[in-house]
């Protein structure tokens, strides 16, 4: 019983999955983070791009 009580408290392969748990987390949360503070950005990238190819087509078809 005592032996099984020192494997049991030696284990730590629960800590090394919940570690790995922990750093997906922050990375989402970065990754999350990132795109939300580039979102403006690139939402005015793409009108911009809509808008140059809208007037392309406008041209090519006069």
């Amino acid at each position: 019983m005592l032996m099984n009580m020192q494997q049991f408290y030696a284990d730590e392969s629960g800590a090394t999955a919940i570690e790995y748990g922990l750093i997906a987390a922050l990375v989402s949360v970065a990754a999350i983070t990132a795109l939300t503070a580039m979102g403006d950005s690139l939402e005015t990238i793409f009108t911009v791009v809509s808008s140059k190819l809208d007037d392309a087509a406008l041209q090519a078809t006069q």
